[in-house]
């Protein structure tokens, strides 16, 4: 049994935020060096001391928003090569951004030596701190002893996926929710930590409160019914607090904003994708000679069909039976180019014709086929709900999840997504995205960018 331990909470959230605060003003005072001794001087008409200040603030800004879209600052929630990876990523945008706003400000390409040092510097400032601040964490903050109360076996595979974090979650024990109501409550008070996966509605009430009343930290498994609950709106009738539910979809001023980015966004980025489109066509056909883009009819909103373009990443006749199969690891059909392409995402690169045509967006749920779709709602009904929106480029089942992922847990992903929906959560996953394609065996250790400013590492 787990001893009663003080409640350190608020320290963690204070460390986080002094370690977060700390590896910021080490990467500023790091540009400040670079801009006064390399660039300020080189300046046809430099800055007086307030536009100096005007200049690396707005570097600061920039390393606080993209390490909070990367999740660089989820120190002890990301495994340390997550959080390195993320901050590798935050390091070369911000730096990107800023070398243009440097060559902006001096009106020419201005000497790309400085701003290459200064990131090679940041990669190792930030790898030490990646280390030092895991230690400490891992040092205030041992991994949990935890109890999972379960309805069913598939609670199976979500302890596996915990039992990869050893030093976050330790599941000491399991107990089926049919046993007595009691019983479990006693064995909950003896743990820190209470994870329940598929418990009956009733019962799950029942324990939800006991935990809230006992100040046990609860991690829940969501059903279809929690998510919808979760993008309900709050509206008072007099002095009755109701939760408004619906299924209208994205508002038609959303919806046009989005379909402007999207066009707008795609004509963009179409110049800078013709070369690795153009390299990954050649590498097809050099492999097998066959065709290089593959069509397939897929659903988009309210099941309209359209033809979504694919590199094509499998044999010729992956499906000469005509028969619909899902694609998995170390699937025979899938090519050796193919297996590439489809690791860092590059197969779906065409789709952004699909973009441009106006049947995908960039973000949303991915476009199914009509048969499979046809399978899965025999077994899930509820899994029609994620046509509500345009079919998407990529989504935030597609930056948390693998290939392997099931299609229950895509789809309540997808579900989230619609209901927590923003314009500025496509941005975040758009950029979740980069990470994913740069550093696909870690998909799953992704940041719940849904919330962002969750306290739970």
């Amino acid at each position: 049994m787990q001893k009663h331990i003080p409640n350190l909470e608020p320290f963690k959230r204070t460390l986080n935020w002094l370690s977060s605060l700390f590896i910021t003003i080490l990467l500023t005072a790091s540009f400040a060096y670079v801009w006064y001794n390399c660039y300020y001087t080189e300046l046809v008409l430099p800055f007086y001391r307030k536009g100096n200040w005007m200049v690396i603030g707005i570097y600061l800004v920039i390393a606080v928003i993209f390490n909070q879209v990367y999740g660089s600052y989820k120190v002890g929630y990301l495994r340390k090569s997550e959080a390195f990876y993320s901050q590798i990523i935050s390091v070369f945008v911000i730096n990107l951004i800023t070398y243009c706003q440097i060559s902006v400000i001096g009106r020419d390409f201005m000497n790309v030596m400085p701003m290459v040092l200064l990131t090679i510097a940041d990669l190792i400032i930030v790898l030490v701190w990646t280390i030092v601040s895991a230690a400490l964490y891992k040092t205030f903050f041992p991994p949990r002893r935890m109890i999972i109360v379960y309805g069913s076996q598939k609670a199976g595979s979500l302890v596996l996926k915990m039992s990869r974090r050893t030093d976050k979650y330790i599941i000491a024990e399991s107990i089926k929710a049919d046993e007595d109501i009691e019983l479990i409550k006693e064995k909950m008070l003896g743990y820190g930590a209470v994870i329940m996966y598929d418990v009956p509605d009733h019962m799950r009430n029942v324990l939800l409160k006991f935990c809230f009343d006992h100040s046990l930290r609860v991690y829940m498994a969501p059903k279809i019914s929690d998510i919808i609950v979760r993008g309900a709106h709050e509206i008072n009738l007099f002095d009755s607090p109701l939760l408004l539910c619906r299924n209208s979809g994205l508002s038609f001023e959303v919806r046009a904003t989005k379909r402007i980015i999207d066009f707008v966004l795609a004509l963009i980025i179409l110049p800078f994708l013709l070369v690795p489109m153009a390299a990954v066509a050649l590498a097809i056909k050099i492999e097998d000679g066959g065709p290089v883009i593959y069509k397939q009819e897929r659903l988009t909103t309210r099941g309209k069909r359209f033809n979504v373009l694919k590199f094509r990443s499998m044999k010729v006749d992956a499906e000469k039976d005509g028969v619909a199969v899902l694609a998995k690891d170390h699937d025979d059909r899938i090519t050796k180019v193919g297996a590439f392409i489809r690791k860092c995402r590059l197969d779906e690169l065409p789709q952004i014709f699909n973009i441009i045509k106006g049947d995908m967006s960039f973000v949303g749920p991915r476009p199914e086929r009509p048969e499979i779709a046809a399978e899965y709602e025999k077994e899930m009904p509820e899994f029609s709900f994620r046509l509500i929106v345009k079919a998407g480029l990529t989504g935030y089942a597609q930056i948390m999840g693998k290939y392997d992922t099931t299609p229950y847990d895509k789809l309540r992903m997808d579900l989230m997504y619609i209901e927590k929906y923003s314009i500025m959560l496509d941005f975040k996953i758009m950029l979740m995205t980069i990470k994913t394609m740069l550093f696909p065996g870690d998909t799953n250790e992704s940041e719940n960018i849904l919330k962002p400013k969750s306290d739970d590492k």
